[in-house]
């Protein structure tokens, strides 16, 4: 039964392609392999192989061309060369076909030739969908329907998650897990010529049987699109949980301020996923052990847990896995404390995680009375750690009363339950789906349990809101400090009293005039490190002092910058802009000083962000120890950063189209009620915002 609605997209639905009842297929080996898999899967639609010199394949009649099919098949499978493909994917569209894999590599991913190759094919399908080219296709378990020329695991399932990858061989590899994880859809994209993840994630959206997404890219692709096909799973309670490849790739050029080289594209894309509520995971055994999970239960509220089991071995190793990936363990009230006691001999010790030793083995009863007054302690998820033995050496009896007691208690209770096996080998799959049927979520590894459970309470924290996403400005230019400071003052952000001067005479008076201290700074727009460059004259308290420091300062610019210098600061930050290709502009916030990127204290936040994004980013640094007060010095004026933080944003966004890059850095920060000020400033702009 098709239980796919409707799709507004920017071709045609892609239901017919996914779905389909009738199928034609080209080519010769791969065709017929096909064929074989889908009788496997029990499709029941009809196959009509189209082949100019053979007869029939796989023991189908074959039809000597398109023109000869007995109708219009719902969709195809295109298995000749990539030249061929072209021409089979013209004649597919202009006769009304719904959607086609195109299974022949050597397209985009191939050079220039390929992606002139690619840009016709996609030219050639017209209105018709397109999976791929470079692709293996898809398998829908639901509906026993697939597109997929090879061999695959799993069978058909009432409900179950999908997961869409570009890797038609990580594709293939999840198809045979024996997690016991249920398998709705697996699709791969391959090339992505016409169907992109955030496609492929609207058209799965559309079938209610499907209970979590999970995702394997390489790269997010249209990042608006992709946004809004994760809100509407948002919307309709469906988590999205992503295995992206790429995090030990350097950002592709080091820009010229300590943003550049402090952040990475990779994590602007943690960021991106985190506004949006993709959770993320770094492995395939992570993102299956998430996905079943959310099966099992949804996205999880927290990340406090409850941990069971007979070893304090493997309590501790869970205890320390636990707390390494941000979790906690529920506190015991006394009331429950009291509970478990009754229930548990007067040895064991009670705390969680909890060893509750081996006197109760095989009571399933009394292990059950212990597990739900655990269970009532509140966790967000209660876990029991068990190990089923080799069932080719041992019997598994006795480990049978312990499962059968955390289902007890996980229906007795309500409370979310799962089984973690700390061993993947250790829990058969017949007995992963038993306990999934259950409503416990059976879990393979410690820590992929952890992992899981992580990412799973990850995917409630979509924030939403626009992208600054537009096009690098053209012949971006540097900017001098002086100037710099001006373009940020103007949007409200403080910066210190001061003025250039282009003698020592003049740089004497400025500094009369403003009042000492003084900072005197060598002042060019070709000056881009002023430290580095022995550039800086610091806490200069005589007109004197400012004349020597000028004389030594002018040959390198011919041009200082003379400032108030900023007392009593509490601690020094950098707030950095830059330019992500795809994801647009975003902001470093991070321990500032000379030792900026030594340090690595840093968070980042797309842009536009709310002041409560900021805030949260800034408490999330470890510089925020000294803004809070550390070891009795004065606490900051955290208000002032944030309102300075949020002017910068204000000039960032006005001139979005504009900016390249900027650096503040240091933003200084002082004792609470005594403000916070831009010590120094790098900007990179176009021309018409740089000369004014």
């Amino acid at each position: 039964m098709n239980h796919m609605a409707p799709h507004t997209a920017r071709k045609t639905s892609l239901n017919r392609l996914f779905a389909p009842a009738s199928l034609a297929v080209f080519g010769g080996k791969a065709a017929a392999e096909l064929i074989g898999q889908a009788g496997k899967l029990g499709f029941k639609g009809q196959i009509w192989p189209v082949h100019p010199r053979r007869g029939e394949i796989a023991g189908l009649k074959a039809f000597r061309s398109i023109q000869d099919l007995p109708g219009v098949p719902d969709a195809a499978f295109i298995g000749v060369n990539r030249h061929a493909s072209i021409e089979v994917a013209a004649q597919l569209s202009a006769l009304g076909v719904g959607g086609a894999v195109a299974y022949a590599s050597g397209y985009a991913e191939q050079g220039e030739q390929g992606k002139a190759l690619q840009t016709e094919l996609e030219q050639a399908a017209g209105d018709m969908r397109l999976l791929g080219p470079n692709c293996y296709g898809f398998i829908n378990y639901l509906d026993r329907t697939l597109i997929w020329p090879d061999q695959f695991g799993g069978g058909a399932v009432p409900r179950g998650v999908a997961i869409i990858t570009q890797s038609g061989n990580i594709g293939l590899n999840i198809t045979m897990q024996r997690r016991g994880l249920p398998l709705g859809y697996l699709i791969t994209l391959g090339n992505q010529a016409d169907i992109a993840h955030a496609e492929a994630i609207e058209a799965v959206l559309n079938d209610p049987r499907v209970t979590a997404i999970g995702l394997h890219m390489e790269a997010v692709g249209d990042p608006v699109a992709f946004a809004a096909a994760v809100a509407r799973a948002h919307a309709q309670k469906i988590p999205v949980v992503a295995l992206k490849a790429g995090r030990s790739t350097a950002a592709a050029d080091i820009a010229l301020s300590h943003t550049g080289s402090m952040a990475s594209g990779d994590a602007v894309v943690d960021a991106f996923f985190r506004r949006i509520g993709v959770a993320r995971v770094d492995s395939v055994a992570a993102l299956l052990e998430t996905l079943k999970l959310l099966h099992a239960h949804g996205a999880l509220p927290g990340r406090s847990i409850s941990s069971l089991s007979c070893s304090g071995g493997e309590a501790a190793l869970m205890a320390d896995t636990a707390l390494a990936h941000g979790l906690n363990f529920a506190p015991l009230s006394a009331q429950v404390r009291a509970a478990l006691a009754e229930s548990l001999d007067e040895l064991v010790h009670v705390s969680n995680p909890l060893d509750y030793h081996t006197f109760g083995w095989g009571d399933r009863e009394k292990l059950a009375k212990t597990f739900a007054a655990m269970m009532r302690a509140g966790a967000d998820i209660n876990l029991l750690i068990l190990d089923y033995p080799r069932d080719d050496q041992c019997s598994p009896a006795a480990w049978e009363p312990a499962a059968l007691a955390l289902q007890d208690a996980a229906r007795e209770t309500g409370a979310r339950a799962a089984l973690v096996a700390s061993l993947p080998e250790n829990l058969p799959e017949g007995r992963a789906e038993a306990f999934l049927a259950a409503g416990v979520a059976p879990l393979l590894g410690i820590t992929e349990a952890v992992q899981a459970i992580h990412a799973a309470s990850a995917c409630l924290g979509a924030r939403g809101g626009q992208l600054l996403v537009s096009a690098a400005p053209s012949g971006a230019l540097s900017v001098s400090e002086a100037r710099g400071k001006a373009l940020l003052g103007a949007s409200g952000v403080p910066v210190p009293a001061g003025s250039t001067a282009e003698n020592a005479a003049c740089a004497a008076a400025v500094a009369a005039r403003i009042g000492f201290p003084v900072a005197v700074k060598a002042c060019g727009a070709s000056l881009l490190h002023k430290t580095e460059a022995g550039g800086v004259r610091l806490n200069l308290r005589s007109v004197l002092d400012v004349e020597m420091a000028a004389r030594a300062l002018l040959p390198i610019t011919g041009q200082v910058l003379v400032e108030r210098m900023v007392q009593g600061a509490v601690a020094e930050l950098i707030v950095g802009i830059s330019r992500d290709p795809v994801l647009g502009l975003y902001m470093l916030l991070g321990s500032g000083g000379v030792l900026a990127e030594l340090v690595a204290d840093s968070a980042i936040v797309l842009l536009p962000a709310s002041r409560e994004e900021i805030t949260a980013a800034v408490s999330g640094l470890r510089v925020d120890r000294l803004l809070c007060g550390f070891r009795g010095a004065p606490e900051a004026d955290k208000e002032a950063l944030l309102d300075a933080i949020m002017r910068i944003q204000d000039f960032v966004c006005a001139h979005a189209a504009d900016l390249q890059e900027l650096d503040v850095n240091p933003l200084m920060v002082c004792a609470k009620g005594q403000g916070a000020m831009a010590a120094d400033v790098l900007l990179c702009i176009s021309p018409q915002v740089a000369h004014g």
